[in-house]
């Protein structure tokens, strides 16, 4: 008990070591690729914000698919048993490249688990393409001010919605690059959407991952790819993954994380999802 000198516990204070016990304990959600799970430290990080950008046709919104379906594989085969929500600002998500996945994720979990599907009729309807889309809540959205909008109104959802593990949004800065002139005023608006979106991923324990694009930055005598927003976006992210190509293949690059190594791992899509590459492996890069 405390004595009449000492300083007053703030309440809702934790401490170190609770924290990183609950840090430790968390599971991730998969990205379908083993390589890309070992630069993240396991995956996906729910109460994270995860940015992933890279160039038209690397396989962003693939793998924003491929985590809207991973984050429902069920408990019992190692998943997080969760709903997906996915706000898509640019029309790329296609319901029937989601059936894809789903099928190549439930064709993996039959795989590794052959017979325990067998042992009840509820783990038979989980592993069903139809109930993994069932879980999927899409939110088209074709207007910065719907995007606002929506990201205002998740809150509620989401207390409506607590088996909600993961909110995608594809892509996160389109409409605010497309329809915003006034730079200084998107800069506030888009910090307090980052701040927001902080706030609902550790209040509800779940996973925000935001896709981005690309764009050129003339530094140094040269143009360079940069993600979209540059600086003005920069800190609105726990985990930054950069997706790019090396020749013919797709490689994820952790750019930024505040625990990890900067690394980079080869990964393909294929008819199936996001996978390995063929014959690949890890490496460290320094930072670009």
């Amino acid at each position: 008990m405390a004595s009449d000198g000492d300083p007053p516990v703030l309440a809702g204070a934790q401490n170190a070591w609770d924290m990183l016990s609950e840090e430790q304990s968390q599971k991730h959600i998969t990205t379908g690729s083993g390589n890309i799970n070992n630069i993240l430290g396991g995956g996906i990080h729910c109460k994270e914000v995860t940015e992933i950008g890279g160039v038209p046709g690397v396989g962003k919104t693939q793998l924003g698919i491929q985590l809207a379906i991973n984050v429902q594989i069920p408990v019992e085969y190692g998943g997080l048993g969760g709903k997906a929500v996915y706000i898509d600002t640019e029309g790329s998500f296609m319901v029937e490249r989601v059936y894809q996945i789903a099928e190549g994720c439930i064709s993996d979990i039959l795989e590794h688990f052959p017979h325990s599907h067998e042992k009840s009729s509820s783990g038979q309807r989980k592993l069903q393409p139809e109930h993994f889309l069932a879980d999927i809540f899409y939110f088209r959205i074709c207007s910065y001010t719907e995007q606002i909008a929506v990201i205002n109104y998740l809150e509620k959802f989401l207390g409506e919605h607590k088996d909600v593990r993961i909110v995608i949004i594809d892509s996160v800065t389109f409409h605010f690059r497309q329809d915003f002139d006034d730079l200084a005023l998107r800069t506030r608006v888009l910090s307090g959407l980052s701040l927001k979106l902080m706030k609902i991923a550790k209040a509800y324990n779940l996973a925000v991952v935001l896709l981005n694009q690309v764009t050129t930055k003339f530094t140094e005598g040269s143009f360079q790819l940069t993600l979209a927003l540059g600086d003005s976006w920069s800190h609105s992210c726990t985990n930054r993954l950069i997706l790019y190509w090396n020749g013919n293949e797709r490689y994820a690059y952790l750019d930024k994380s505040p625990s990890l190594p900067v690394a980079s791992a080869p990964y393909a899509v294929t008819g199936k999802g996001v996978r390995d590459a063929v014959s690949s492996n890890c490496k460290r890069v320094r930072v670009m």
